[in-house]
């Protein structure tokens, strides 16, 4: 039994041993864990930290990337700049001259497109005519008897000057509240003269007639004003259409302001070009003239005619091409 329990004590000592050598280790174990754990934490955080930096300076370095391209398209449009300066330079007198011409008219060739008129074109023609005559080089001479065909071609055309059609325009819109209308006619009665009885009557003296002839004389100037004013009554006009003598007075007034909107819209179909619109409008304001205005007055006429004048420019004018100056300028540039 003291064996048996000898024994017993040395394997219960071993095993108490045994787990404090095993509580030990995993202490160890855990301290270490631990130890690797924050030194796991503290990597990750310099790793996001030089993250950061690395996309900043991808960043930047990107900047700088987009600046020094936009540094080489400037240098290359500067070498390309300089490139054609370099070859105005080296190109010949004439060939400077052909260069100019032709840019100048397709620039008119551009103005006539927006303005609709030929004017720039004619304009750009005659002084590239008078420059060439100047210039007097033989190899241009073909150029010159091309621009004056051209010259003609677009004379013949036609030019609209669409300012002048718009004053004119605005002056018939300022006389619309003058006209006079056939339902409110203007009255222009006339002076009251005293009858030759009543003038003989206060040319002679008192006493010189009877009181019989006085009372017969104002009787009788009497009588002739009330006939004047009587006459002055009633007016006898043929009339073509008879809606318009039966306007009220405020109708009228629309009709006049209908009239200047109308021809406003007129004016503004002129300035944009829209020519179709603009004789339409003109048409019907002509139309309204005729049915509810005085055509007898003068100035209802006048305005008519005006609007007849405006109706008969107001056209689409089309601007030829000058193709023998350009065909005559690229045989020129070309040496032929």
């Amino acid at each position: 039994m003291a064996t048996g329990a000898a024994v017993l004590a040395a394997v219960a000592a071993a095993a108490l041993m045994l787990a404090w050598n095993t509580q030990q280790r995993v202490k160890a174990l855990e301290i270490e864990l631990v130890k690797r754990q924050q030194d796991s934490g503290s990597q990750a955080t310099e790793a996001r930290t030089l993250a950061r930096q690395a996309e900043a300076v991808a960043r930047e370095s990107a900047a700088k990337t987009a600046l020094l391209e936009a540094r080489v398209a400037e240098t290359s449009m500067q070498r390309s700049q300089f490139e054609d300066l370099i070859q105005s330079m080296a190109r010949s007198r004439d060939e400077n001259v052909l260069a100019d011409i032709d840019a100048a008219i397709r620039v008119a060739l551009q103005q006539a497109a927006i303005t609709g008129s030929a004017e720039p074109l004619v304009m750009t023609l005659k002084q590239t005519e008078e420059r060439l005559a100047r210039y007097n080089q033989p190899r241009l001479e073909r150029v010159r008897r091309a621009v004056a065909q051209d010259l003609e071609r677009t004379r013949a055309a036609g030019v609209i000057d669409i300012s002048v059609l718009t004053i004119r325009l605005d002056d018939v819109i300022r006389q619309v509240d003058d006209l006079p209308m056939l339902s409110a006619p203007e009255r222009n009665p006339a002076a009251r003269a005293p009858g030759p009885a009543a003038a003989a009557s206060a040319s002679s003296p008192p006493g010189a007639t009877s009181w019989a002839s006085v009372l017969g004389n104002r009787w009788q100037g009497f009588g002739m004003s009330l006939w004047q004013d009587v006459k002055s009554l009633v007016r006898v006009t043929r009339i073509d259409h008879p809606e318009a003598m039966l306007m009220a007075p405020e109708q009228g007034y629309f009709l006049r302001e209908n009239l200047k909107l109308r021809l406003l819209n007129a004016r503004l179909a002129l300035l944009s070009r829209q020519f179709d619109t603009a004789q339409s409008d003109l048409r019907d304001s002509q139309a309204a003239l005729d049915r509810y205005f005085d055509r007898s007055s003068r100035r209802v006429g006048s305005a008519t005619d005006m609007l007849r004048q405006l109706a008969a420019q107001a056209r689409l004018v089309v601007v030829p091409r000058p193709d023998a100056t350009l065909a005559a300028i690229a045989t020129a540039a070309a040496g032929r």
